[in-house]
């Protein structure tokens, strides 16, 4: 395969500038009536409702859809500006094939699907079945993600898929089916503005999940407390009651600290612990030796917080925990997820009105897409892919035989380390772009240097399709039906608003397609989402995520229903656990004992210095979409690295300055913040960039031994003043960003 032009002017060359805002001239007006079409947003975990307006088969704005509960017509600046992507002059509307030193050329799609299939047969039968891998994406609609998992178990069986939610949820998902037997936020939204206390540990909500902050502020405006658990004073947190600074990977400090105290002071729910739990009595000995001091060191912060948030949290009458990535983006990810569960078990404050527990989904479909079968150990319906009952009843639902399915296959950071080792040999990705949000960028770019082929479905060239082979011309969420399923749970309907562009495909008929030149017509023979839909509902039927009872009319006709929904009529389940009834075959939620470690990498003399990534508000994941709307690279061009005056002083940083942060794996060269809301041991970059400007480049391949989520929250670098970088790309977007 050719490798990826290094030369960056020959690259701005290639694929040019990526901001765009309106079509030159505006937007022409034929005549014809514009329609409003209720749909959601393509972006966050939230997926809040709104109306799109489209005149002439293009999406032209949009209103407010007040009635959907969730947002109440509310939207982020990602949302309001989300349609501006629609007629983006890069924009796929061809298969595209790499020409060797040229670049990228239209292809037609017969002949783009008769390579794709030549190339999935040729690796297949020289290197076996795994040799061809799949990395889906958790921003999917249920019915493409249900597709994906099947497409690579049935028509090219491979064991080997995997899927951006991998670098997301997953050690939420993880936890809550230890503890609870069920991976699900347990409450709807409409709990949060009920509890007297809410704890958000690791969740930047104004940022990441703007919505939710509403949520927030009516539990405020009810006498409810806020208390935040974050190394930098975000936004929500300059509103908190008690602000918690920890150290990144010091989390379970706080929450097992918390936790000593409560058991010592008899804030706990005795009566319902021993009703409908087991294992508090090890948890218990675990956390002796937490006390508010010991804690404090782990935690890196001052003892007497711990004690405040426990007298806060502990005897409170009503509470809820929110976390999201940064307890979960760690090497013990999954155990800093438990850590924080034990809270909200031990206060029995869980299962009933304005009392539980969430996780907020980052992705698009960040709940939905980790249930239909797209992960590498699962079945739709959240099934076990080891457990032989689980795949006999799906082999039933697909017609094949139960041996047939491959067995659990690598998550994403070993598939890329499978790829480097010569295990895998052709890749397929869709909503994906690995090279942006994976970890130790340099790794992952050589790794897709190294594949014989690799076929991308995109709809723009994001930076992973430029070292495609092929790259086939996909869909936008507005240009197809589907549904998707929301932080709470709650599973909706996506109305198609317009058609893609001639030239571009829907994804499920490009999947369709593949399989039925494979020899899979049969099995892959949908005329439209709907049906693939029918056909989850019955795949998921018996299954943890039961969507079986639902209809695509009685999803829109309620706004949506929450699953379990096990049979027809069943009004779906927005909140679970009531009546102390867990998922696990006893029924009870089963304590587990944590301790805490020391993270994969900590800081040392040559690298003293904790990074940190996340999002900003104006951009979305690896920034395809988001980078090329000029409204929100104008509200956040650049990434920018924040550093507490005290730490920039001792550097000789001033702000504005160029610094280069510089880990063991790599570098990135970016213009200094200098902030106070930030520990004075810690820096934090945004990861939204791409080349010599993503914050991945400096990241570590660290993974969950349970959830094989990267640890992205913590790794050791070096900060230092540099020169002004000569990225040719970069010029072009700071000047168009107005930073100059």
């Amino acid at each position: 395969m050719a490798k990826l032009p290094t030369d960056i002017p020959e690259l701005v060359k290639q694929f040019g500038p990526t901001m765009h805002s309106v079509p030159p001239g505006g937007w022409a007006h034929t005549g014809q009536d514009e329609t409003l079409v209720k749909t959601h947003c393509c972006f966050c975990g939230q997926q809040c409702g709104i109306q799109l307006r489209v005149r002439d088969n293009k999406v032209v704005g949009f209103e407010p859809w007040e009635s959907f509960p969730f947002n109440r017509g509310k939207l982020c600046p990602k949302g309001v500006k989300r349609y501006m992507q629609d007629e983006h002059p890069d924009r796929l509307k061809s298969p595209m094939q790499r020409i060797e030193g040229q670049g990228f050329a239209p292809i037609a799609w017969d002949a783009a699907m008769e390579r794709v299939v030549g190339e999935i047969r040729r690796i297949q039968e020289t290197y076996g079945n795994d040799a061809f891998g799949i990395l889906s994406g958790a921003s999917l609609t249920n019915e493409k993600a249900y597709l994906m998992g099947k497409f690579a178990r049935v028509a090219l069986r491979t064991a080997n898929i995997d899927y951006n939610g991998r670098l997301c949820m997953v050690s939420a998902g993880a936890a809550s089916k230890k503890v609870f037997g069920i991976d699900r936020s347990a409450n709807p939204w409409s709990d949060i503005p009920k509890a007297k206390v809410i704890l958000v540990a690791g969740a930047n909500i104004a940022e990441c999940a703007p919505i939710t902050t509403d949520y927030l502020w009516q539990a405020r405006d009810n006498g409810g407390k806020l208390i935040i658990l974050d190394p930098r004073m975000t936004p929500i947190a300059r509103n908190a009651d008690l602000f918690i600074p920890v150290r990144s990977g010091g989390d379970i400090g706080v929450f097992n600290g918390m936790l000593h105290v409560m058991i010592e002071r008899g804030w706990i729910d005795r009566d319902f612990i021993a009703q409908h739990t087991t294992g508090f009595n090890e948890v218990i000995e675990s956390v002796k030796k937490y006390t508010p001091e010991y804690a404090a060191k782990i935690a890196g912060v001052p003892a007497e917080l711990i004690v405040k948030a426990a007298e806060l949290w502990g005897p409170a009458p009503t509470s809820f925990l929110l976390h999201a990535r940064g307890i979960e983006h760690h090497s013990k990810g999954v155990d800093n997820c438990l850590a924080a569960i034990n809270l909200v078990v031990a206060s029995g404050r869980i299962g009933r009105e304005g009392c539980g527990y969430a996780m907020i989904t980052g992705q698009g479909n960040g709940q939905g897409a980790r249930e239909q079968g797209q992960k590498c150990d699962q079945l739709p319906g959240n099934r076990d892919i080891s457990n032989p009952e689980h795949r006999k009843y799906i082999a039933g639902v697909w017609g094949v035989a139960e041996e047939s399915i491959p067995q659990k296959g690598l998550s994403a950071v070993p598939l890329v380390e499978a790829i480097h080792e010569g295990k895998i040999k052709g890749l397929l990705s869709i909503c994906f772009n690995p090279v942006v949000s994976l970890p130790d960028s340099n790794f992952t770019r050589a790794a897709l240097e190294k594949l014989e082929f690799y076929v991308n479905i995109e709809f723009f060239l994001s930076e992973s399709a430029r070292y495609a082979d092929i790259v086939l011309a996909g869909s936008l969420m507005e240009e197809d039906d589907g549904t998707t399923t929301n932080v709470e749970g709650r599973v909706i309907r996506h109305r198609r608003a317009v058609t893609p562009p001639d030239g571009a495909r829907e994804d499920w008929k490009i999947l369709n397609e593949i399989a039925s030149r494979l020899g899979h017509a049969d099995k892959f023979n949908y005329n439209s989402p709907r049906e693939i839909f029918e056909e989850l509902r019955i795949a998921s039927k018996g299954g943890v995520s039961d969507y079986s009872g639902m209809t695509w009319d009685r999803i829109g006709e309620n706004n949506g229903l929450f699953w379990p929904c096990p049979e027809n009529g069943h009004p779906g389940t927005p909140r679970l656990y009531e009546g102390g009834k867990f998922g696990h075959p006893d029924g009870k939620a089963h304590f587990i004992p944590i301790d805490w470690h020391p993270s994969a990498e900590m800081p040392d003399e040559e690298y003293p210095i904790i990074l940190t990534t996340g999002r900003v508000v104006s951009h979305f994941l690896s920034g395809t979409q988001t980078r090329r709307i000029a409204s929100l690279m104008e509200q956040y061009p650049q990434p920018r690295c924040e550093i507490h005056p005290r730490l920039a002083e001792k550097l000789g940083i001033a702000d504005n300055d160029f610094v280069k942060v510089e880990s063991r794996r790599g570098q990135i060269v970016v213009r200094a913040q200098l902030v106070k809301t930030i520990r004075p041991d810690t820096v934090f970059v945004p990861y939204h960039w791409p080349l010599d400007r993503s914050a991945n480049n400096c990241t570590i391949r660290a993974i969950d031994p349970v959830s094989n989520i990267p640890e992205f929250k913590i790794c050791a670098v070096r900060v230092s003043k540099t020169e002004e970088p000569t990225d040719a790309i970069a010029k072009l977007e700071m000047e168009a960003g107005g930073i100059r």
